[in-house]
């Protein structure tokens, strides 16, 4: 049960394969006419038949154009379209797009040998075709001149660029010897030097393009050395001259559009990459400047002159540094020798007689810090601090020990 579908899928999926077929999607079907009904809506539902079968087709409103005559009972016809699935009915039919008499059955069968002629020689290849210059200032025009189509062509040309020169050769584009003035024109304008060339005329029925489907005007387009445009009928139209040409429009208004710049988009496009341009210039300059601006200071950095700029400045600050380490070195060293002073003073001999106290030597010069260097009668030298003192001893006196030792240390000497 699990492969069951419903009536819907099966017809969904049915539908897909239709529309994946290439064939069925764009198909010429020649019958028979018959239940042929125009709908209030717009919309022609008939029948083809032949002898052995029958196929519902329908034309909706929108592709009416497709239909350049009035469909009755009867008549022998053949419809371009497409097949595909009516879901609701579960049944096939045929999508018509256009609708011809079968009388122009022949010219569609010359007009498929010829493209398959012409494809196989390599006239449609896109090897063989010119790119549309972007910016033209002629432009010709190989058309009818009191149809529309050129009415539509100046319009537009005006619209978008005043500027832009038409020149238009007069061709007959529709009946007998039509195909050789369109040949003619394309020769004419492509000698004239114009910059793109417009082919085209407005929308008719097979018969009345015809002219586009002619050999020599596929011959004359592929051999023009300036670029072609073709615009025949209508969009859903297709000739012989839109395989070949360099670009198809599907109207001439479009082939307009194509071959003539918007002079307006183009000044402003201009006026834009022009503001584009000079940010990025001063994008630039200003990048440029800070570039030379670096390179500056690292040229400056670099320079013998600021080199030695700061070894100079280096040489004063160590000179700097080593004078005040100098000057500290001296103020402590100062410091230490005053206190060495103010110690030495302490222990000068000098400062001692300033303060009561006197140096005595006898005759050999000897100290007498002793009592047994010292003899009676014997002269002695007493120096006190402004002089000296002869003097003759007369009594030694020999006193504790403790006296001794008291004044030997108010001398700075340690008695024996």
């Amino acid at each position: 049960m699990n492969n069951v579908y419903s009536v819907t899928q099966v017809n969904l999926y049915i539908k897909n394969m239709f529309i994946r077929d290439y064939t069925l999607n764009n198909i010429y079907v020649k019958g028979e006419v018959s239940n042929c009904k125009y709908h209030t809506s717009g919309h022609i539902y008939f029948t083809l038949k032949d002898g052995q079968g029958q196929m519902a087709c329908v034309m909706f409103a929108g592709q009416r154009n497709g239909l350049k005559f009035q469909m009755k009972e009867g008549q022998s016809v053949i419809a371009l379209g497409s097949i595909s699935v009516y879901e609701r009915d579960g049944k096939y039919q045929l999508y018509a797009k256009e609708i011809i008499l079968d009388g122009s059955g022949y010219l569609y069968e010359k007009y498929e040998q010829l493209k398959k002629s012409l494809e196989q020689e390599g006239l449609f290849d896109s090897s063989h075709k010119r790119p549309i210059p972007s910016f033209a200032k002629k432009v010709g025009i190989v058309t009818a001149r009191t149809g529309a189509a050129l009415q539509d062509i100046i319009n537009i040309s005006n619209r978008r660029n005043p500027y832009v020169q038409l020149i238009l050769y007069p061709a007959q584009v529709q009946g007998e010897g039509a195909a050789a003035t369109v040949v003619k024109g394309i020769k004419a304008l492509d000698k004239l030097g114009v910059d793109t060339i417009i082919v085209g005329r407005g929308g008719g029925s097979i018969e009345d393009l015809w002219a586009f489907n002619e050999e020599m005007v596929a011959r004359a387009i592929y051999e023009c050395k300036t670029p072609v445009i073709s615009a025949v009928g209508h969009e859903t139209d297709t000739t012989i001259a839109d395989f070949v040409s360099d670009l198809r429009a599907p109207t001439p208004s479009a082939a307009a559009e194509l071959a003539v710049y918007d002079i307006k988009k183009y000044n402003a496009d201009i006026e834009t990459l022009n503001r584009t341009l000079n940010y990025q210039m001063q994008k630039k300059i200003i990048g440029v400047r800070n570039q030379v601006k670096q390179l500056s200071m690292k040229l400056v950095y670099s320079s013998p002159i600021y080199q030695v700029r700061q070894k100079r400045q280096n040489l004063m600050d160590m000179e700097q540094k080593l004078g005040n380490l100098i000057e500290a070195i001296i103020t402590r060293k100062r410091h230490q020798l005053e206190i060495y002073a103010e110690k030495l003073e302490g222990l000068s001999p000098l400062k001692k007689l300033s303060k009561g106290y006197a140096l005595v030597v006898n005759s050999n010069n000897e100290v007498m810090n002793r009592l047994e260097r010292a003899k009676v009668g014997e002269m002695l030298q007493i120096s006190v601090t402004d002089g000296d003192v002869i003097a003759r001893v007369e009594e030694l006196i020999k006193k504790e020990r403790n006296c001794e030792e008291k004044a030997s240390s108010q001398f700075g000497r340690t008695p024996k």
